[in-house]
């Protein structure tokens, strides 16, 4: 961990996506609205969940994705962070993995071009929706099982992906652990992210008393799936300081830390936790 951060305030860019089932088309598009973030001023980019490669089909994801060594796509954003001189947060993308299955694995990548932190998704998107929409993440991918925190040099990044956004204790965990911003690169389908996109992250923002950021896939994908886009940035108070629509873009915005000690000083609830006993009271 640093001794000291380097100061209070940084830029924000969220790298809004639609991305289909042509893996180095995705990765040129993402590369050049990572660019486009750069040039706006942004220290920090994150790009979606499935940055690389948005499939549902088993067959068709093994068929295209590639172990972490030796990843060509990885290799592109490592040599764009490099370039940048920017941290570069991949949302995630699908890897395989030694055992012949697959992860659904975030990457911060470091301004030399390191990777300071992989994240593996830990709560797998097994669901119908209704309307034939059917989901079972646990069929492709290996969740995994531990809650990353990574340093930034404007402090402590919580990481998740989608899904873990439904899953509060997470995320307390997160900044308990001393995250100050999480991270929650995503994406929610139409349908969830009309009812709860924003609920969600703006509570928990105020909830864990942290920074959000949420890249977001958006629009209509080849495969037949449409995702809310959205992409969201959020104060610890629950303000939106940054917000896309549902086609691809940049969006920017620029965080103080000044905000977030302000709301933990005035309401320090990740302090008051208590235990306690759940009790049943039967019927009479």
């Amino acid at each position: 961990m640093p001794a000291a951060y380097e100061n209070f305030a940084f830029r924000v860019g969220l790298v809004q996506l639609c991305s289909g089932r042509d893996v180095a088309r995705n990765v040129r598009d993402a590369v050049d609205l990572i660019r486009n973030a750069a040039a706006q001023g942004a220290d920090y980019i994150q790009t979606p969940e499935v940055t690389t490669l948005m499939e549902l089909e088993r067959a068709r994801l093994l068929a295209e994705i590639a172990p972490e060594q030796a990843n060509p796509s990885l290799a592109a954003f490592v040599d764009t962070a490099r370039d940048l001189k920017r941290w570069l947060h991949i949302g995630s993308m699908a890897v395989k993995l030694d055992d012949g299955r697959m992860a659904n694995r975030s990457y911060l990548i470091a301004p030399d071009g390191r990777i300071a932190a992989r994240y593996d998704k830990i709560h797998m998107f097994d669901v119908d929706l209704g309307n034939g929409d059917v989901y079972r993440e646990s069929e492709s991918y290996a969740p995994g099982s531990k809650a990353v925190i990574a340093d930034l040099p404007w402090g402590p990044l919580g990481m998740t992906i989608c899904y873990d956004l439904r899953f509060p204790a997470l995320h307390r965990a997160l900044a308990k652990g001393g995250a100050k911003f999480l991270a929650v690169p995503a994406a929610f389908t139409r349908i969830t992210g009309e009812a709860h996109w924003h609920t969600l992250l703006k509570a928990r923002a105020v909830e864990a008393q942290s920074f959000v950021f949420a890249a977001a896939q958006g629009g209509h994908h080849e495969n037949g799936r449409e995702t809310f886009g959205h992409s969201l940035i959020i104060s610890p108070w629950g303000q939106i300081l940054g917000e896309g629509g549902t086609a691809p873009g940049v969006i920017i915005a620029d965080v103080d830390l000044a905000i977030l000690d302000d709301v933990r000083r005035r309401i320090p609830s990740l302090t008051h936790d208590r235990t306690f006993d759940v009790v049943r009271v039967p019927a009479t």
